[in-house]
């Protein structure tokens, strides 16, 4: 009997049970009502409301543009589709950087009005002070580590972080900074395979990777690259398992010429 099966709703806890046991963890991510209750019905363990509705659901070019009004506002979509994963949610950029007490208050907004279980943050020991503070007003920490988007000014490049040793070995400190602070799990995104399995193995919370090779504690993907909605990126690390940008603009195109020829609504189809 697997772990996630075993339970009635997916906490903090039992991803920890998961990794002991050797259990993969699946994530996704999601920003509304109708996607979310879908990968719920369909067994997700963890659904992210992240920041990349920024590129996804807004049409900007990076993370950075999306505010914490708009996180709630996904956020609560999403809750309110969700029975059994656990979901949680990015502080977007400019609500936790400035300072802990600015990164709590955007924390216990985001509890406070969404409903959601947790909070992910990009950053190592920079932002150890607000992780602290965070977890000890009771609220649980996911870390994101290697490529963290929201710093893409800085890295000037979507290209693998951490290949040489002097970011690798920083990299290996903040993810144990980030478990002893109390984190439950860290995001690895864009690493060396070899690195996240050294860094998966070193800890004792879950590590999720995205383009971070097999031997994480999980994985994650974006739902629009995932499931072929954004046809533009193409990664090596991501994997489409559909492709609903060609099934939707058949049925469109279906749609519109079924309209033109008169063929819809037909008799059955009107009162």
């Amino acid at each position: 009997m697997s772990v996630n099966k075993e339970v009635k709703k997916i906490t903090t806890n039992t991803l920890l049970k998961m990794k002991s046991a050797g259990e993969k963890i699946s994530m996704i991510t999601a920003y509304d009502f109708s996607f979310a209750k879908i990968f719920d019905a369909a067994g997700i363990d963890i659904i992210l409301v992240g920041d990349s509705a920024s590129n996804v659901m807004a049409g900007h070019e990076t993370t950075l543009p999306i505010t914490l009004d708009q996180m709630i506002y996904h956020a609560s979509s999403v809750v309110r589709g969700v029975d059994r994963c656990l979901v949680i949610v990015d502080l977007p950029f400019g609500a936790y950087q400035g300072n802990s007490k600015e990164a709590l208050h955007s924390t216990i907004r985001i509890m406070k009005e969404t409903g959601a279980h947790a909070i992910k943050l990009e950053g190592g020991e920079e932002v150890l002070e607000s992780v602290k503070r965070i977890i000890s007003s009771g609220v649980p920490v996911m870390g994101h580590l290697g490529l963290t988007p929201q710093s893409i000014y800085k890295f000037g490049t979507y290209t693998v972080r951490a290949k040489e040793e002097a970011e690798a070995d920083k990299l290996k400190k903040d993810a144990l900074l980030l478990q002893e602070a109390g984190c439950f799990a860290i995001v690895l995104e864009k690493i060396p395979a070899s690195l996240a399995k050294e860094v998966s193995e070193s800890l004792t919370i879950p590590t999720i990777g995205i383009g971070a090779g097999k031997h994480c504690d999980g994985q994650v993907l974006v739902m629009h690259d995932m499931l072929g909605i954004n046809t533009e990126f193409k990664p090596r690390f991501l994997r489409q398992y559909l492709n609903m940008h060609q099934q939707i603009t058949g049925a469109v195109q279906n749609y519109i010429k079924d309209v033109k020829n008169k063929n819809f609504p037909n008799e059955n189809e009107q009162y």
